[in-house]
């Protein structure tokens, strides 16, 4: 390994990310390596990384090469793998486009929950293909301290339970995972949002994310979210034929979110590249080993 790794920091709606180009799958990043990235006192600082790597170097999406040729690698805050971050798909692009591996226009971009397209509009908005919205059957309740909610259940490559509060102060301080049942319903965690009404069309969230906390944005959640108000005001464009649209504030800014006829799912919104370097390879070293 070279004693200087490139590394560049993004954010989408201020979800933040260390991006860690690596075309060739060469460098190592355990979970404890990761961890000491994102540490926002100790290392660069981030909710979480993007390993770039092509897909026919990475075990995980050689079956995606021939459909995309870059791989989001995408780790959460603390180490721990995620199959899609959607906020993170749309930095990605960016960096893409930044490093000259893409122009403005079409794209596909291989995860962990498959193959997503892009397009990188002129006026530096980036939309995604989010795929389409899986929503389990069974009850869901979320809790906070003395108040309990019921949720959607809503599979957007990665599991959401979104509920619907009177307040997003009801949330708490989200620090720890909000407790949910029945834990079967979850068994590897699940992304929690808490919604409320802003306007017709429009909904805002607060969200503890499954390795990370509380985010100032999740792309995936403004999804599920968009979704579970779509349902629970009786839209269903799979049904209606007619594409339903939903503006979703989150901390960090704002999402548009749109569910077209087919299913499929589109998410618009910022991408922004702030800055790029080196982390010296020794004390990485350091401090994975800590």
């Amino acid at each position: 390994m070279s004693t200087r790794i490139p590394f560049l920091k993004g954010h989408g709606t201020e979800n933040d990310f260390v991006i860690v180009p690596d075309p060739e799958n060469a460098i190592d990043l355990p979970p404890a390596a990761v961890a000491a990235l994102c540490d926002r006192r100790a290392g660069i600082g981030g909710d979480g990384l993007l390993h770039v790597v092509r897909s026919a170097a990475h075990p995980e999406a050689k079956g995606m090469a021939a459909e995309a040729e870059w791989f989001m690698d995408y780790r959460n805050g603390d180490g721990s793998i995620a199959e899609m971050c959607g906020n993170g798909v749309r930095v990605f692009a960016r960096y893409l486009q930044r490093a000259g591996h893409v122009a403005e226009g079409d794209l596909a971009v291989a995860t962990r929950g498959g193959v997503k397209t892009v397009h990188i509009a002129k006026d530096g908005d980036v939309t995604v293909g989010m795929g389409k919205a899986v929503l389990p059957e069974g009850d869901v309740t979320v809790s906070v301290g003395e108040r309990s909610w019921p949720a959607r259940n809503v599979n957007m490559g990665n599991p959401h339970a979104v509920a619907f509060v009177d307040d997003l102060s009801h949330a708490g301080d989200l620090l720890s995972p909000p407790p949910f049942s029945p834990a079967a319903a979850y068994p590897d965690g699940v992304n929690v949002e808490f919604v409320v009404d802003r306007g017709p069309g429009h909904v805002a969230l607060r969200v503890h994310e499954r390795g990370a906390g509380e985010t100032r944005s999740c792309g995936t959640g403004a999804c599920a979210v968009a979704v579970a108000t779509a349902r629970r005001d009786g839209a269903d464009p799979t049904a209606t034929g007619t594409p339903v649209t939903y503006t979703v504030d989150v901390p960090g800014g704002t999402l548009v979110i749109t569910e077209r006829p087919d299913g499929e799912i589109e998410m618009t919104g910022p991408a922004v590249i702030v800055a790029e370097g080196e982390i010296d390879a020794d004390w990485l070293d350091t401090a994975t080993r800590a």
